[in-house]
């Protein structure tokens, strides 16, 4: 594949950011594979488990989860039902939902250690988001360049900032704890280079909503599973796993899936075989809820 190609696919990894609203993409209304009944609570919750088995939860998530678990903690006094023992951490802070949309943004197409370098970096240049604000694009450009596709993350930063000042008068997202996910879904939709499975991911990481993102590992291997038609799209995907998975296992679920989709060569495309932390097929637990190649 050329390297114009290639960029090309990357630009487009969160389908649908250019040209159309994330909400279109991400409505749940009807499931469009209504006679698929997969997967079962039963499976997801199988799957969840094995997983977490092989690579214990992922510690880059570690502190969502804890403060996930409060909140549903404080709202219905009850444990929840997943296995996994998260420890409360008093030094655990919950960060902005704008400096979550950022990172989000900043980790697209790029590893989990360069996105959290340019954040880092970000945050050091300019401490407050007034600064980015008013700061030259090529400035901004190179405090995030460790992170990939500098300038077409910089146009996104840079419009949130210009828009959220000028629509509300402060560089705030506080707002959307307040709303539903259709409203948030809306809200975030009018913010071009926003697309589908960030908004998703905001929804779930930020917001503490129980929604499904689908990125290229929750994607493919759903579709090696069965719980989606080899034909399907990520929109479509998004729609029938959002519909089938129970909600007290998304979180967990989503996590650990695109844990593996990273790290299991069985499971992963073109990985580079003496990097893979999952070395043969005989260690991918998923090999026995599907024919997975």
């Amino acid at each position: 594949m050329n390297k114009s190609l290639k960029r090309k696919r990357l630009l487009q990894d969160d389908a649908g950011d250019s040209k159309s609203p994330a909400c279109k993409n991400l409505t749940v209304e009807s499931d469009p594979y209504p006679e698929l009944l997969r997967p079962t609570s039963d499976e997801c919750r199988d799957v969840r488990d094995a997983l977490l088995s092989l690579h214990g939860f992922p510690p880059e998530f570690a502190s969502y989860r804890r403060l996930r678990l409060r909140k549903i903690s404080a709202l219905d006094g009850h444990d929840t039902e997943c296995s996994v023992k998260s420890e409360p951490l008093d030094s655990d802070k919950e960060e902005s939902v704008l400096d979550g949309l950022v990172k989000i943004l900043l980790s697209q197409n790029t590893t989990e250690a360069n996105s959290q370098r340019a954040f880092a970096s970000l945050k050091a240049e300019f401490p407050k988001w007034e600064d980015v604000l008013v700061a030259e694009p090529k400035l901004i450009e190179n405090a995030i360049r460790c992170g990939g596709l500098a300038p077409k993350k910089t146009v996104c930063i840079k419009n949130i900032m210009s828009r959220l000042q000028n629509e509300r008068g402060r560089l705030c997202l506080e707002y959307l704890r307040g709303l539903s996910v259709e409203e948030v879904k809306t809200e975030l939709s009018h913010f071009k280079g926003v697309g589908p499975k960030t908004v998703s991911c905001v929804l779930m990481f930020n917001l503490q909503h129980n929604d499904f993102p689908v990125d290229t590992h929750v994607f493919e291997i759903s579709k090696a599973l069965g719980w989606v038609p080899k034909t399907a799209d990520r929109n479509r995907t998004y729609v029938h796993l959002n519909r089938r998975i129970p909600d007290e296992l998304k979180f967990d679920l989503n996590c650990l899936l695109y844990t593996h989709g990273k790290l299991c060569s069985n499971c992963k495309k073109n990985v580079v075989k003496s990097k893979a932390k999952v070395a043969s097929s005989d260690d991918c637990p998923l090999l026995r809820f599907s024919c997975l190649v």
